[in-house]
Protein backbone atom coordinates (compact mmCIF):
# COMPACT_ATOMS: atom_id res chain seq x y z
CA UNK A 1 0.00 0.00 0.00
CA UNK A 2 1.59 3.03 -1.13
CA UNK A 3 0.10 5.60 1.18
CA UNK A 4 0.33 3.95 4.69
CA UNK A 5 1.02 0.40 5.38
CA UNK A 6 -2.29 -0.10 7.74
CA UNK A 7 -5.44 1.69 7.35
CA UNK A 8 -6.55 3.48 10.31
CA UNK A 9 -8.37 6.54 11.81
CA UNK A 10 -10.91 8.74 9.80
CA UNK A 11 -11.76 7.74 6.29
CA UNK A 12 -15.19 9.82 5.24
CA UNK A 13 -17.75 7.76 3.38
CA UNK A 14 -17.48 10.13 0.72
CA UNK A 15 -20.91 11.73 -0.76
CA UNK A 16 -21.57 11.43 -4.39
CA UNK A 17 -22.36 14.64 -5.59
CA UNK A 18 -24.97 15.93 -8.34
CA UNK A 19 -26.54 18.50 -9.75
CA UNK A 20 -30.14 19.21 -9.52
CA UNK A 21 -31.25 17.05 -12.82
CA UNK A 22 -29.53 14.53 -11.29
CA UNK A 23 -26.55 14.18 -13.38
CA UNK A 24 -23.10 13.79 -11.89
CA UNK A 25 -21.55 17.29 -10.78
CA UNK A 26 -17.75 16.30 -10.79
CA UNK A 27 -16.29 19.81 -10.30
CA UNK A 28 -18.15 19.47 -6.71
CA UNK A 29 -17.15 16.02 -6.26
CA UNK A 30 -13.27 17.43 -6.50
CA UNK A 31 -14.46 20.33 -3.83
CA UNK A 32 -15.49 18.15 -1.68
CA UNK A 33 -12.63 15.48 -1.84
CA UNK A 34 -10.44 18.62 -1.38
CA UNK A 35 -12.47 19.96 1.38
CA UNK A 36 -11.54 16.46 3.31
CA UNK A 37 -8.11 16.29 2.95
CA UNK A 38 -8.00 19.71 4.78
CA UNK A 39 -9.85 18.97 7.29
CA UNK A 40 -7.39 16.02 8.24
CA UNK A 41 -9.10 12.68 6.61
CA UNK A 42 -6.53 9.97 6.67
CA UNK A 43 -8.72 8.34 4.13
CA UNK A 44 -11.74 8.09 1.83
CA UNK A 45 -14.26 5.46 1.84
CA UNK A 46 -15.95 5.26 -1.88
CA UNK A 47 -19.27 4.21 -2.66
CA UNK A 48 -20.36 3.05 0.42
CA UNK A 49 -24.35 3.40 1.66
CA UNK A 50 -23.61 7.60 2.57
CA UNK A 51 -22.48 7.30 -0.96
CA UNK A 52 -25.25 6.16 -3.07
CA UNK A 53 -23.47 3.68 -4.42
CA UNK A 54 -26.58 1.66 -4.97
CA UNK A 55 -28.06 4.27 -7.31
CA UNK A 56 -24.86 4.58 -9.13
CA UNK A 57 -24.11 2.81 -12.66
CA UNK A 58 -20.73 1.18 -13.54
CA UNK A 59 -20.16 4.05 -15.71
CA UNK A 60 -20.30 6.75 -13.00
CA UNK A 61 -18.79 4.84 -10.08
CA UNK A 62 -15.39 4.46 -12.46
CA UNK A 63 -15.88 8.49 -13.84
CA UNK A 64 -15.84 9.33 -10.28
CA UNK A 65 -12.79 6.81 -8.63
CA UNK A 66 -10.97 8.28 -11.72
CA UNK A 67 -11.69 11.70 -10.53
CA UNK A 68 -10.76 10.88 -7.02
CA UNK A 69 -7.65 8.92 -7.01
CA UNK A 70 -6.53 12.06 -9.57
CA UNK A 71 -7.18 14.91 -6.90
CA UNK A 72 -5.72 12.14 -4.02
CA UNK A 73 -2.90 11.85 -5.64
CA UNK A 74 -1.12 9.05 -3.52
CA UNK A 75 -1.61 11.35 -0.60
CA UNK A 76 -4.35 8.98 1.59
CA UNK A 77 -5.99 5.75 0.68
CA UNK A 78 -8.97 4.70 -1.04
CA UNK A 79 -11.27 2.25 0.40
CA UNK A 80 -13.61 1.02 -2.19
CA UNK A 81 -17.30 -0.86 -1.67
CA UNK A 82 -17.06 -3.54 -3.77
CA UNK A 83 -19.84 -6.00 -2.31
CA UNK A 84 -22.81 -7.14 -4.33
CA UNK A 85 -25.98 -10.11 -4.00
CA UNK A 86 -23.82 -11.93 -6.39
CA UNK A 87 -20.55 -13.60 -6.12
CA UNK A 88 -19.44 -13.29 -9.17
CA UNK A 89 -20.06 -9.90 -9.61
CA UNK A 90 -18.50 -9.23 -6.29
CA UNK A 91 -15.37 -10.31 -7.70
CA UNK A 92 -15.61 -8.18 -10.70
CA UNK A 93 -16.22 -5.00 -9.03
CA UNK A 94 -13.51 -5.95 -6.79
CA UNK A 95 -11.04 -6.85 -9.54
CA UNK A 96 -12.10 -3.59 -11.50
CA UNK A 97 -11.34 -1.39 -8.40
CA UNK A 98 -8.13 -2.92 -7.53
CA UNK A 99 -7.45 -2.08 -11.32
CA UNK A 100 -8.27 2.08 -10.70
CA UNK A 101 -6.19 2.25 -7.89
CA UNK A 102 -8.07 1.24 -4.96
CA UNK A 103 -5.69 0.85 -1.92
CA UNK A 104 -8.95 -1.51 -0.26
CA UNK A 105 -11.86 -3.13 -0.14
CA UNK A 106 -14.98 -3.17 2.15
CA UNK A 107 -17.56 -5.58 1.12
CA UNK A 108 -21.15 -6.28 2.57
CA UNK A 109 -21.68 -9.73 2.63
CA UNK A 110 -24.95 -11.04 -0.21
CA UNK A 111 -28.17 -9.77 1.47
CA UNK A 112 -30.96 -10.37 -1.68
CA UNK A 113 -30.57 -14.14 -1.26
CA UNK A 114 -29.56 -15.24 2.23
CA UNK A 115 -26.48 -17.33 2.43
CA UNK A 116 -24.79 -19.91 5.54
CA UNK A 117 -21.98 -19.46 7.17
CA UNK A 118 -19.88 -21.52 4.75
CA UNK A 119 -21.65 -19.54 2.03
CA UNK A 120 -20.21 -16.33 3.50
CA UNK A 121 -16.63 -17.82 3.71
CA UNK A 122 -16.88 -18.70 0.18
CA UNK A 123 -17.99 -15.56 -0.96
CA UNK A 124 -15.27 -13.35 0.90
CA UNK A 125 -13.14 -15.83 -0.51
CA UNK A 126 -13.63 -15.92 -3.73
CA UNK A 127 -12.73 -11.88 -3.67
CA UNK A 128 -9.85 -12.67 -2.02
CA UNK A 129 -8.35 -15.24 -4.46
CA UNK A 130 -9.22 -12.37 -7.15
CA UNK A 131 -7.65 -9.18 -5.42
CA UNK A 132 -4.01 -8.47 -3.74
CA UNK A 133 -5.32 -5.23 -1.86
CA UNK A 134 -6.92 -5.64 1.93
CA UNK A 135 -10.83 -6.67 2.34
CA UNK A 136 -12.54 -4.75 5.23
CA UNK A 137 -16.03 -6.99 6.09
CA UNK A 138 -18.62 -4.46 6.18
CA UNK A 139 -20.92 -6.39 9.23
CA UNK A 140 -24.00 -4.35 8.46
CA UNK A 141 -27.19 -6.16 9.75
CA UNK A 142 -29.32 -3.26 9.93
CA UNK A 143 -28.78 -2.64 6.40
CA UNK A 144 -28.56 -6.59 4.99
CA UNK A 145 -30.03 -8.50 7.98
CA UNK A 146 -27.28 -10.61 7.58
CA UNK A 147 -25.65 -11.32 10.72
CA UNK A 148 -21.99 -12.26 11.12
CA UNK A 149 -21.16 -13.23 14.48
CA UNK A 150 -17.36 -12.54 15.81
CA UNK A 151 -16.70 -16.12 15.76
CA UNK A 152 -17.39 -15.85 11.73
CA UNK A 153 -15.78 -12.83 11.64
CA UNK A 154 -12.18 -14.17 13.33
CA UNK A 155 -12.55 -17.07 10.99
CA UNK A 156 -12.81 -15.12 8.04
CA UNK A 157 -9.63 -12.88 9.40
CA UNK A 158 -7.83 -16.39 10.29
CA UNK A 159 -8.34 -18.12 6.67
CA UNK A 160 -8.86 -15.86 4.22
CA UNK A 161 -5.71 -14.56 3.36
CA UNK A 162 -7.02 -10.51 1.93
CA UNK A 163 -9.84 -10.60 5.03
CA UNK A 164 -7.77 -7.98 7.23
CA UNK A 165 -10.39 -5.22 8.35
CA UNK A 166 -13.83 -5.31 9.51
CA UNK A 167 -16.19 -2.74 10.18
CA UNK A 168 -18.34 -3.12 13.02
CA UNK A 169 -21.96 -1.98 12.47
CA UNK A 170 -24.06 -4.59 14.56
CA UNK A 171 -25.73 -2.95 17.22
CA UNK A 172 -24.58 -2.83 20.29
CA UNK A 173 -21.24 -2.04 18.61
CA UNK A 174 -18.97 -1.83 21.63
CA UNK A 175 -19.42 -5.11 23.18
CA UNK A 176 -18.92 -6.55 19.47
CA UNK A 177 -15.62 -4.60 18.96
CA UNK A 178 -14.73 -5.98 22.35
CA UNK A 179 -15.40 -9.22 21.59
CA UNK A 180 -13.66 -9.09 18.49
CA UNK A 181 -10.20 -7.72 20.12
CA UNK A 182 -10.51 -11.07 21.93
CA UNK A 183 -10.69 -13.40 19.34
CA UNK A 184 -9.13 -12.86 16.51
CA UNK A 185 -6.39 -10.03 14.58
CA UNK A 186 -8.46 -8.21 12.33
CA UNK A 187 -8.28 -4.17 11.98
CA UNK A 188 -11.70 -2.74 13.57
CA UNK A 189 -13.18 0.37 12.31
CA UNK A 190 -16.80 2.25 13.59
CA UNK A 191 -19.79 2.80 11.20
CA UNK A 192 -23.20 3.90 11.70
CA UNK A 193 -21.60 7.17 11.45
CA UNK A 194 -20.00 7.00 14.62
CA UNK A 195 -22.44 7.65 17.08
CA UNK A 196 -20.12 5.10 19.60
CA UNK A 197 -16.93 6.25 17.99
CA UNK A 198 -15.38 7.09 21.36
CA UNK A 199 -16.37 4.12 23.10
CA UNK A 200 -15.19 1.27 20.27
CA UNK A 201 -11.92 3.29 19.86
CA UNK A 202 -11.17 2.93 23.61
CA UNK A 203 -12.16 -0.32 22.90
CA UNK A 204 -9.59 -1.37 20.45
CA UNK A 205 -10.86 -0.11 17.14
CA UNK A 206 -8.54 1.51 14.98
CA UNK A 207 -10.48 3.80 12.48
CA UNK A 208 -14.47 5.45 12.17
CA UNK A 209 -15.88 5.49 8.72
CA UNK A 210 -18.74 8.42 9.44
CA UNK A 211 -20.64 10.72 6.32
CA UNK A 212 -18.58 13.63 4.81
CA UNK A 213 -20.16 16.40 7.02
CA UNK A 214 -18.36 16.75 10.38
CA UNK A 215 -14.86 15.52 9.46
CA UNK A 216 -13.05 17.82 11.31
CA UNK A 217 -15.01 17.20 14.54
CA UNK A 218 -14.28 13.76 14.17
CA UNK A 219 -10.45 14.44 13.44
CA UNK A 220 -10.18 16.14 16.51
CA UNK A 221 -11.96 13.39 18.55
CA UNK A 222 -9.32 10.97 17.36
CA UNK A 223 -6.68 13.33 17.60
CA UNK A 224 -7.97 13.74 21.47
CA UNK A 225 -8.06 10.13 21.77
CA UNK A 226 -5.12 9.53 20.44
CA UNK A 227 -3.86 11.72 22.87
CA UNK A 228 -5.69 9.96 25.69
CA UNK A 229 -7.92 12.76 26.47
CA UNK A 230 -10.88 11.59 26.89
CA UNK A 231 -11.96 14.80 28.80
CA UNK A 232 -11.66 17.14 25.57
CA UNK A 233 -12.40 13.67 23.06
CA UNK A 234 -16.18 13.64 24.91
CA UNK A 235 -16.19 17.65 25.23
CA UNK A 236 -16.21 18.18 21.19
CA UNK A 237 -18.36 14.90 20.71
CA UNK A 238 -20.69 16.13 22.65
CA UNK A 239 -21.26 19.40 20.88
CA UNK A 240 -21.99 17.85 17.93
CA UNK A 241 -24.41 14.87 19.06
CA UNK A 242 -27.45 16.57 18.03
CA UNK A 243 -26.38 16.64 14.51
CA UNK A 244 -25.19 12.96 14.51
CA UNK A 245 -29.02 11.88 16.45
CA UNK A 246 -30.87 14.20 13.01
CA UNK A 247 -28.79 11.55 10.81
CA UNK A 248 -29.13 8.41 11.90
CA UNK A 249 -33.25 8.84 11.12
CA UNK A 250 -33.39 6.04 8.83
CA UNK A 251 -33.53 6.89 5.05
CA UNK A 252 -32.66 10.69 6.04
CA UNK A 253 -29.10 10.63 6.65
CA UNK A 254 -27.83 11.36 3.42
CA UNK A 255 -29.80 14.13 2.47
CA UNK A 256 -28.88 15.77 6.15
CA UNK A 257 -25.35 15.16 5.24
CA UNK A 258 -25.73 16.99 1.63
CA UNK A 259 -27.56 20.37 3.04
CA UNK A 260 -24.81 20.60 5.50
CA UNK A 261 -22.58 20.64 2.54
CA UNK A 262 -24.40 22.98 0.41
CA UNK A 263 -25.03 25.49 3.44
CA UNK A 264 -20.77 25.18 4.36
CA UNK A 265 -20.30 26.35 0.21
CA UNK A 266 -18.52 22.88 -0.70
CA UNK A 267 -21.28 21.43 -2.98
CA UNK A 268 -23.64 22.96 -5.18
CA UNK A 269 -26.44 21.13 -4.90
CA UNK A 270 -28.51 18.65 -1.82
CA UNK A 271 -29.67 16.36 -4.59
CA UNK A 272 -30.20 12.58 -4.10
CA UNK A 273 -31.13 10.12 -5.89
CA UNK A 274 -34.33 8.03 -5.06
CA UNK A 275 -34.94 5.99 -3.53
CA UNK A 276 -32.69 7.74 -1.20
CA UNK A 277 -35.17 10.35 1.20
CA UNK A 278 -35.05 13.71 0.82
CA UNK A 279 -35.52 16.08 3.81
CA UNK A 280 -38.93 17.75 3.88
CA UNK A 281 -39.72 21.35 4.81
CA UNK A 282 -39.97 20.97 8.75
CA UNK A 283 -36.70 18.74 8.72
CA UNK A 284 -35.34 21.44 7.01
CA UNK A 285 -35.83 23.98 9.24
CA UNK A 286 -34.79 21.80 12.45
CA UNK A 287 -31.50 20.67 10.65
CA UNK A 288 -30.80 24.43 9.79
CA UNK A 289 -31.47 25.07 14.15
CA UNK A 290 -28.99 21.71 14.59
CA UNK A 291 -26.56 23.61 12.59
CA UNK A 292 -26.53 26.88 14.37
CA UNK A 293 -26.98 25.15 17.85
CA UNK A 294 -23.71 22.77 17.08
CA UNK A 295 -21.72 26.06 15.97
CA UNK A 296 -22.62 27.98 18.96
CA UNK A 297 -19.96 26.46 21.22
CA UNK A 298 -16.85 28.17 20.80
CA UNK A 299 -14.21 25.54 20.62
CA UNK A 300 -16.62 23.16 18.39
CA UNK A 301 -17.06 26.06 15.80
CA UNK A 302 -13.00 26.23 15.18
CA UNK A 303 -13.40 22.85 13.83
CA UNK A 304 -16.48 22.25 12.24
CA UNK A 305 -18.02 25.65 11.39
CA UNK A 306 -16.31 25.03 8.06
CA UNK A 307 -18.31 22.23 7.46
CA UNK A 308 -21.42 21.72 9.80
Amino acid sequence: MAVMEKLEGVFPILSTTFHDDGTLDLDSQARLVHHLMEQGAHGLGLFGNASEGYALLGEERNSILKLVRREVNGRIPLVVSSGHTGTDAAVQLSKEAEDSGADGLMVLPPYYLKTDGDGLMHYFEAISKAVNIPIMVQDAPLLTAVPMPAALLARMGREIAHVEYVKVEAPPTPPKVTALIKTCGLTIFAGLNGQFMIEEIRRGARGVMPGSDMIGMFVQVWERLEEHDLTGAWSIFTQALPLIRFQLQPGLGVSAMKHNLVAAGIIRSARVRHPTASLDADSLKELEFLRCWSNSSADVSKVASAEV
